[in-house]
């Protein structure tokens, strides 16, 4: 046994259900550099691949945009 409580992976569990959707349209260019990517490093999950790096780019933005006292 873990000793870890389940009610408490339930709840962070839940907490990581991915509910709201978001489009986004691309342009050809935009999807043919998508597709090689996926192709040359075997990406099979383009919605992870996108997610990521979106994730990535928000939170080192956020990080890098602190408040400052002046």
């Amino acid at each position: 046994m873990s000793g870890v409580d389940p009610a408490f992976l339930e709840k962070q569990r839940a907490s990581l259900l991915r509910k709201h959707r978001q489009v986004i349209y691309l342009n050809d260019k935009e999807m043919a550099a998508i597709d090689e990517y996926c192709a040359r490093f075997n990406v099979g999950a383009r919605a992870v691949l996108l997610r990521e790096a979106v994730m990535e780019k928000v939170l080192s933005e956020l990080d890098n945009a602190h408040p400052t006292l002046f």
